[in-house]
C-alpha cells in the first residue's frame, strides 16, 4: 500500500491541490455569464437577451448584499432577501420571479461549469398572475376584421402555427416548402433552445396568406417573408405591437398580448386530443412539463385508451 501510494505521488495523481478561488456573484455575472448569454442569444433570439437576461441581470446586480457574496456562500435566505427587497420597491410577484428565475439560472450554470460546488434552492413567490389567455373564435373574427391586411396576416400565422412572434418575424422564403405535407410546411431555424428549431405544417389559412404574399413578392426563393425598410431587413416587434394595439382598439376585443395567440393555438391543439409529446415538438418546448399544461384528457379519451388495452376476447359482446 505504501509503495502504491508513493508511485501515485510520483505520478502526481494524489497529493494536496490548491483550491481555485470562488468568484463573487457580480464577478461571475460580468466575466462568465454575460459573455455566454450574449453569444448564445444576441443573434439567435435578441428579445431573450435584451428583454430578459440583460434586464433581469441589471435588477439582480442592483442589490449589493447578494451580488457581492461569493458563489459558494449564497444560500436560499440570501435569494429570499433579494426578493423581499424588490417587493419593498413595489414590484409585483411576477416581476420578482423573473429576476429569481435568472438568478437560479446563473447559479446552476456556475455549478455546471465547475466554478461553484452547489447551487441553493430558489423559491419563487406565490400570487404570480400570468398574462396568458385564450382568444375565443368570436374575438378572433372581430380582431382579424379590424386589424388591416398586414396585421391580420401576421395574427393568422401566429394563430395557426403557434410560432413565437419573434420566430414569425424572422421567417424566410427559403424555409417555406409548398410541397411538404398536405398544405406545405414552414421551418423555424432560430430559437432560444435547440427544441425551438422545428418544422410546422401549414393550415389552409396559413398557406393562403403565404401564397398571396409570395406572389406579391414575385415568387422570391429567398429573403424575409415580412420584409421591411428596417436595419434588420424584416418587420420589427415595435411595429407589430403598434398595429396590434390599433387592432384591439378598433375591434373592441378585451386586450391581450401577441403571445396569447400562441397560447390560444396550443390550447386548441390540446383540446383537439394532441398528446403532450407531439405538442412539445410542434411548439418547440424544451420541456415536456410545459406542454403537459395544455393537455387535459377527457373522460371519453381515458375510456378509449383502456378499451384498446383489453384483449379482443374480453370486450363485451353486443346483444342482438
Amino acid at each position: 500500500m505504501e509503495a502504491a501510494h508513493r508511485t501515485a505521488l510520483a505520478k502526481g495523481e494524489v497529493g494536496i491541490t490548491e483550491r481555485k478561488p470562488v468568484p463573487t456573484l457580480a464577478e461571475f455575472i460580468e466575466n462568465r455569464f454575460i459573455p455566454w448569454a450574449r453569444a448564445t442569444f444576441e443573434q439567435a433570439s435578441p428579445k431573450t437577451w435584451t428583454g430578459w437576461y440583460r434586464t433581469q441581470l441589471a435588477n439582480i446586480s442592483a442589490y449589493p448584499p447578494l451580488v457581492n457574496r461569493k458563489l459558494d456562500t449564497i444560500t436560499s435566505e440570501h435569494a429570499a432577501d433579494c426578493a423581499a427587497h424588490l417587493q419593498a420597491k413595489g414590484w409585483q410577484p411576477s416581476s420578482v420571479n423573473s429576476s429569481l428565475r435568472v438568478l437560479r439560472r446563473v447559479l446552476r450554470l456556475a455549478v455546471e461549469w465547475g466554478i461553484s460546488p452547489a447551487a441553493p434552492r430558489i423559491k419563487l413567490l406565490r400570487g404570480e398572475h400570468h398574462r396568458e389567455r385564450v382568444v375565443t373564435r368570436e374575438e378572433e373574427a372581430r380582431y382579424l376584421g379590424a386589424a388591416g391586411e398586414l396585421m391580420a396576416d401576421i395574427a393568422t400565422i401566429l394563430m395557426d402555427t403557434g410560432m413565437r412572434p419573434e420566430e414569425n418575424s424572422r421567417l424566410r422564403w427559403e424555409y417555406v416548402s409548398w410541397t411538404s405535407g398536405q398544405q406545405g410546411t414552414v421551418q423555424v431555424t432560430h430559437g432560444k433552445t435547440a427544441a425551438a428549431r422545428r418544422m410546422i405544417p401549414m393550415s389552409p389559412r396559413v398557406r393562403s396568406v403565404l401564397e398571396r404574399r409570395w406572389y406579391a413578392c414575385k415568387c422570391l426563393t429567398e429573403g424575409w417573408v415580412w420584409s421591411a425598410a428596417t436595419q434588420s431587413g424584416h418587420i420589427e416587434p415595435s411595429t407589430i405591437k403598434k398595429q396590434h394595439k390599433r387592432a384591439l382598439r378598433l375591434s373592441g376585443v378585451r386586450p391581450f398580448v401577441l403571445y396569447s395567440l400562441r397560447h390560444t393555438f396550443l390550447t386548441r391543439l390540446g383540446e383537439a386530443g394532441c398528446d403532450a409529446w407531439t405538442l412539445a415538438r410542434i411548439a418547440g418546448h424544451s420541456s415536456i412539463a410545459i406542454s403537459a399544461r395544455y393537455v387535459h384528457p377527457s373522460e371519453d379519451a381515458v375510456m378509449n385508451v383502456f378499451s384498446r388495452m383489453l384483449p379482443q376476447k374480453e370486450l363485451p359482446q353486443s346483444t342482438q
